[in-house]
Parts: structure tokens; C-alpha cells; sequence
């Protein structure tokens, strides 16, 4: 059992923080914005909650991270009462934020000189995935500090794995939403495709689904799609935040993004439509509204 805080309780920090309480058997304390939130995981899960990430952080062996973006990571661990203020030589902090780059090597840096460890932890797997412990964790950081922080990051993980030095987990997580954009959109024209065509949508997934078109959206949100509900899972919003990291990126390193570029400004679309809060497949929206619309 480690002492372990967790900062940041949104939709996959709720139960991933869950996870290292019940599955993972460590002594938790939680820090969420709203304190209400850190309350309530504290009654449903025997843990604590604190007032501040630094008095959560305190003699913690590991620390994980799951904010928003790069400015709420910062101010989570190195601004006033941060967690980084009161980090015990030898600490881990595990960042699962989906970020830049540059943040996770800024923190890395920071942590090596405190006498800390710093791994950059973007996870997929949704809402869902969360919730049921099977996320996969891309990670970036030291190797010695990695094989220290695997077992306690597989509470709530079927995939845990190093992808290179510090930076390189938020690189590999960019892989994955650029992955995701173009397969959201390639489904979002087939299903609008089958209806315009007079084809049955069920009849038409149960045929291709097998082959070489299955994807996870396909198996998860071709029935949402077809009725039309959006309500739920990765919201647009986010996804937008993140297209937008790997698009900066690219312009970095000299990348060529254009699909994910044309997706990032559909979902600009999406949002324009209200749809800001919508799971990513509402991509499905832009193409089904009147042209004159």
C-alpha cells in the first residue's frame, strides 16, 4: 500500500482515484476544485479529501494529475499551494492531463530538481474505460521512475506502457485523437451515407463490422448515432482542446495534419450548433442539417 493523492476529480478522475482506493488498496487523499466533489468521493470511497493540492500532496509517494489542460496542470502543481510545494524527496507525480509536450517536460524538469520523479500518464478509454478500470496510459519519463509508478497506475489500467523520455506519452496521445478524428468522421459520412441511400444503418454495420471497417466508434456509437442521441461520453469541447495541442504540435515539428485540421473546424461547425457538450460522434449533426441551414 503507498500513500497516494489525486487532483482533479472530473469525469475520469472521479473513478480512476476510486480505483486506487478499492482495486488498488492504497491510502487515498483527493483534491478536487469543488470541494463538494472531493466530499462525496471521500464518503463513497473510505478515502480523505484536502483543501489544497499541497496538503494533499503531502508525504504522498505518488501524486496523479487529471485537469483540464497546460495552465490548470501548472497552477494544480506549481502555483500557490501546489502540490509541487510539498513533494517528499523521492515522490512520483503522475500527470494523466492531456497536454502538451512542453508542460510534461516544464514539470519533469522541475520534479528532477526537487529530487522527484515526473511521468506524463494521457490516458484513453473514455468515460467508460474509467469507470471500469481498463484504460490504456501512455506514459513519457525516466525508466527507473516508470517501473516505480507501473503497478500503482494499473489500478485502473488494462494498458500501461512507456513510449519514451518525458514529453513522449502526450505525444502518443496525440497519435490517438488524430487516429480517432479521421475514423469519427469516415463513420459520420458512412451512416449518412446508408440513411440518404434508403439502406437499413443496422443491417449495414452488421455486414461490415467484421471486416476490414471495424473500429471501436463503430462498435460503440453506430446505434447512438443512427437514433441520434449525442448526450454523453467524449464531449466536443475537449476534443477541440486536443486537436488543438496536435495541430500546434504539428506546426512545431513541421507535421503535415490536414484531415485533422478539416475535422477540427467540422467540430467548430458542431459547436456553432450547440453541440459543444456532445460526444464526439455528433460529427453525424453537421451532415444531416439542411444545406441551407
Amino acid at each position: 500500500m503507498a500513500k497516494v493523492a489525486f487532483i482533479g476529480l472530473g469525469v475520469m478522475g472521479y473513478p480512476m482515484a476510486g480505483h486506487l482506493k478499492t482495486r488498488g488498496g492504497h491510502d487515498v487523499t483527493v483534491y478536487n476544485r469543488t470541494t463538494a466533489k472531493a466530499e462525496k468521493w471521500a464518503t463513497e470511497f473510505g478515502g480523505q479529501f484536502a483543501a489544497t493540492p499541497a496538503e494533499a500532496a503531502r508525504d504522498c509517494d505518488f501524486v496523479f494529475c487529471c485537469v483540464g489542460n497546460d495552465d490548470d496542470l501548472r497552477a494544480v502543481t506549481t502555483g500557490p499551494d501546489g502540490a509541487f510545494s510539498t513533494l517528499k524527496p523521492g515522490a512520483i507525480v503522475i500527470d494523466n492531463t492531456t497536454a502538451s509536450a512542453e508542460v510534461a517536460r516544464e514539470l519533469h524538469a522541475i520534479a528532477r530538481d526537487k529530487g522527484c520523479g515526473f511521468i506524463d500518464a494521457p490516458v484513453s478509454g473514455g468515460q467508460a474505460g474509467a469507470e471500469n478500470g481498463v484504460l490504456t496510459v501512455m506514459c513519457g519519463g525516466d525508466a527507473e521512475v516508470f517501473d516505480k509508478a507501473r503497478p500503482v497506475i494499473e489500478a485502473f489500467a488494462r494498458f500501461v506502457g512507456l513510449m519514451g523520455e518525458s514529453g513522449a506519452g502526450q505525444l502518443t496521445k496525440m497519435c490517438n485523437q488524430i487516429c480517432i478524428a479521421g475514423v469519427v468522421q469516415g463513420l459520420s459520412e458512412a451512416v449518412h451515407f446508408a440513411k440518404r441511400a434508403g439502406l437499413d444503418v443496422e443491417t449495414v454495420i452488421s455486414a461490415i463490422r467484421g471486416g476490414a471497417a471495424q473500429s471501436w466508434q463503430m462498435e460503440n456509437r453506430w446505434q447512438t448515432m443512427d437514433k441520434g442521441e449525442f448526450g454523453f461520453g467524449f464531449a466536443v469541447d475537449w476534443m477541440r482542446k486536443d486537436l488543438g495541442i496536435c495541430l500546434q504540435t504539428a506546426n512545431r515539428t513541421g507535421a503535415r495534419l490536414p484531415l485533422t485540421a478539416l475535422v477540427d473546424q467540422f467540430y467548430a461547425d458542431v459547436q456553432q450548433m450547440g453541440g459543444g457538450r456532445w460526444d464526439t460522434s455528433s460529427l453525424l449533426t453537421r451532415l444531416e442539417k439542411p444545406k441551407d441551414a
